[in-house]
C-alpha cells in the first residue's frame, strides 16, 4: 500500500463512506419496490460509475499499475481535499438517516414510500448527490492520479446529469402535484434564493 498519509486518510473515509451505505443498503433490504425503472440505461450508468468509482481508488493505493497517471498538487490541495471529504461524509450520512426506509440505490419507490422534506430535504431535493459530488472534487485533491482521483467525478458527472431529470419525473408521476410544489420551493444540489421585492 501506498503508506502517504493522505493516502490513509482516503482509505478511513472510503471505508466509512462504504460502511455508511451498506448500514442503509441492509436497513431497506425487505421493503417491497412499488415502482422500478431501472431499464438498460440506468443499469448501464451504474455500471460505468461504481466499479471505476470503488474499484480505481482502490487499485491505486494497494498496486503500482495506475502509477503512469500519477501527478503532484499544491501542498495545501489535500487539505482543501480533507476538509470536502469530512463534509461529503456527513451529509451523505445525513442524507441517507433523513431519507429512512424510503432510500433507494437506484430508480425506484418502495412500499408506504412518503415524500421526505425534513432535515437536509428541507432546502434541497438531492443533497445525497450533492454529497458524492463534493466527495468526488475531494477524492481528486486527495489522491494524486487522474484515474483514482477523477475518474469517479467524471463519471459521477455523466450519471448525475443522465438520472436527476428521470428520478425527477419518476418522483412527480408517484407525488404529483405535492412534489412539483417541493421543487418549487427548493434547489437540486443548493437551496434556491428568493428575492421578494418590495411593494
Amino acid at each position: 500500500m501506498r503508506k502517504h498519509p493522505w493516502n490513509i486518510f482516503f482509505l478511513v473515509c472510503f471505508i466509512i463512506y462504504v460502511v455508511i451505505r451498506g448500514i442503509f443498503k441492509q436497513r431497506v433490504k425487505g421493503n417491497e419496490m412499488t415502482v422500478r425503472q431501472v431499464d438498460a440505461l440506468e443499469k448501464a450508468l451504474m455500471l460505468i460509475v461504481i466499479p471505476g468509482g470503488l474499484l480505481l481508488p482502490v487499485v491505486y493505493l494497494f498496486t503500482p499499475w495506475l502509477n503512469f497517471a500519477d501527478y503532484r498538487l499544491p501542498r495545501l490541495a489535500p487539505w482543501c481535499g480533507a476538509v470536502l471529504m469530512i463534509v461529503a461524509l456527513w451529509l451523505f450520512w445525513r442524507s441517507h438517516a433523513d431519507l429512512g426506509l424510503n432510500w433507494s440505490q437506484s430508480l425506484e419507490i418502495r412500499k408506504g414510500h412518503q415524500l421526505v422534506t425534513r432535515g437536509v430535504y428541507r432546502s434541497i431535493r438531492h443533497p445525497m448527490y450533492a454529497s458524492i459530488w463534493v466527495w468526488c472534487l475531494a477524492q481528486g485533491l486527495i489522491l494524486e492520479n487522474w484515474l483514482a482521483g477523477w475518474y469517479a467525478f467524471v463519471a459521477f458527472g455523466l450519471m448525475y446529469f443522465v438520472r436527476t431529470p428521470r428520478e425527477e419525473r419518476m418522483m412527480c408521476e408517484s407525488f404529483g402535484n405535492e412534489y412539483r410544489d417541493y421543487m418549487r420551493q427548493t434547489g437540486r444540489l443548493f437551496p434556491r434564493m428568493n428575492f421578494k421585492k418590495d411593494g
